[in-house]
């Protein structure tokens, strides 16, 4: 897995951001920022939340904890726990291997069923 100061330079460098942008984000300096990517300061959580919100990314993906960048969506109804997509993948490899073929076939059924929304909508009907 990589380290965190590597993953947050990449983020920022693929966005094309400053230093100094993502430092006003925090209300610290670009001196101190840096510190952060060179590993000299620890980030803090406060930070890693902000960082993680302004990414769009799991504060796991930024500790370089999972390699999935997104969050799983929430899942309804009595269940409030947000899954990463770790976690997803991790209570799918649980299951047995009937369910885990279940699983995959309603997951195709849900993406057969998008695509099919999706061409319609641009067919207008």
């Amino acid at each position: 897995m990589k380290n965190y100061t590597d993953i947050i330079r990449g983020l920022r460098e693929d966005k094309d951001l400053k230093q100094i942008e993502l430092a006003n984000l925090l209300g610290t300096t670009q001196q101190y920022y840096s510190k952060y990517e060179a590993g000299e300061h620890e980030l803090p959580i406060r930070a890693l939340i902000l960082l993680a919100d302004y990414y769009g990314v799991s504060t796991d993906y930024l500790l370089g904890r999972t390699y999935y960048r997104e969050m799983a969506a929430s899942p309804k109804g009595d269940m409030t726990h947000e899954y990463t997509l770790d976690e997803a993948m991790s209570e799918l490899r649980s299951l047995s291997a009937t369910s885990r073929a279940t699983a995959m076939e309603f997951i195709l059924f849900l993406k057969m069923r998008e695509t099919s929304a999706i061409k319609k909508m641009k067919d207008g009907e």
